[in-house]
């Protein structure tokens, strides 16, 4: 089966090329990344979201935000590229592939003998690049051991996106979905609308009807429903912060969708790279939740839906505790509980870096 999977990042020449994803499913819009601020507004504002994507967006904006500065002593360029990626990582507080980018980039330049600025830019582009070519080859090896958990005829749930749209590759939840595709398996999928931004509505459905996939959009609150009338076999989500316990931050609404999976004995796995992995943090109440703006719940489209000065509370994830979570699909294979252990068992770089 060939796949018609969307492309959200794109470098071509120095430029940056992102697909605005808050326009989506009514307009297929790629906006090139002028300034550094730019790229920051793009992350803030979910025209590039999902973790993995905006770590490799992250990556390509800190060579938008250095470009123009190969004037500078190396020394100076160093400092000012610390500064920057500073800045791109005060974007968005809870994705953790965002300082683990930023991080990568400032390490590459510390540790690079480049003798010229000029070189050392060259040198951080590789590094950008090869964060996008792993991103890539990442999202297919999940999808390769996830693949095996789909049967022929199953029903899957999957909430929020964590698609080709939120990747560098074919996805973290949605890529074993796309190699069984291939593999010729028949499935049906059902997706959350994630309310309040519609994620599931208008990214997912969108993306999964592009790439021929069998897909029915279903309120938020008809999940349990649906896994009380037998239509639900699995649950495959994605993450944007994996504990060091195995806790996983998710999306507004995750949570909740794996309690209802566990009260009616359906699988609930989640799909994340390495770079998801977060060993500094040993438990998920200790990840920081971001607050986004009221505007996102008291209006659905452009009609205001709340009374005047009502007051809101707007997490836009939650934390989903480890004892819910059947497995996590990793480029390395399916990590399952006792998490502490076995994550820093198939991951011993990752855990002392």
């Amino acid at each position: 089966m060939k796949l018609n999977i969307p492309e959200p990042i794109r470098w071509r020449g120095e430029e940056l090329f992102l697909l605005d994803q808050t326009k989506l499913p009514l307009e297929v819009v790629e906006e090139k990344q002028e300034t550094i601020q730019h790229v920051w507004d793009s992350i803030k504002q979910l025209k590039v979201r999902g973790a993995p994507a905006i770590g490799v967006s992250a990556a390509y904006g800190l060579l938008v935000g250095i470009r123009d500065s190969l004037d500078l002593p190396l020394d100076q360029f160093k400092s000012y590229l610390e500064q920057q990626a500073d800045y791109l990582d005060s974007a968005r507080p809870t994705a953790v592939n965002l300082r683990w980018a930023m991080t990568r980039m400032v390490n590459c330049s510390k540790q690079s003998r480049a003798e010229s600025v000029k070189e050392l830019y060259e040198v951080l582009k590789r590094e950008a690049m090869e964060i996008d070519r792993e991103d890539k080859q990442l999202c297919r090896k999940m999808g390769e051991h996830g693949a095996d958990l789909i049967k022929e005829g199953m029903g899957l749930l999957t909430h929020c996106n964590a698609g080709a749209l939120a990747t560098a590759g074919i996805g973290t939840a949605l890529a074993p979905m796309y190699v069984a595709a291939q593999n010729g398996i028949s499935f049906k999928v059902f997706a959350d609308e994630t309310r309040p931004l519609l994620q599931g509505a208008r990214l997912t459905s969108w993306e999964l009807r592009q790439a021929g996939i069998d897909v029915t959009l279903i309120a938020d609150s008809a999940a349990g429903h649906m896994m009380s009338g037998g239509h639900i076999d699995m649950v495959i989500t994605g993450t944007d912060r994996v504990a060091a316990n195995g806790d996983v931050a998710n999306k507004i609404g995750t949570m909740s969708v794996a309690l209802l999976a566990d009260h009616f004995n359906i699988p609930f796995y989640v799909a994340c790279p390495s770079s998801t992995i977060d060993f500094a943090t040993p438990t998920g109440d200790r990840i920081e939740i971001e607050e986004r703006e009221s505007d996102e719940v008291t209006s659905f489209g452009a009609r205001r839906t709340a009374p005047e000065n009502m007051k809101i509370r707007n997490p836009a994830f939650d934390v989903t505790p480890n004892r819910l979570v059947k497995g996590l699909i990793t480029e390395k294979g399916i990590v399952s509980a006792p998490y502490a252990e076995n994550l820093a068992k198939m991951f011993p770089d990752h855990q002392s870096a």
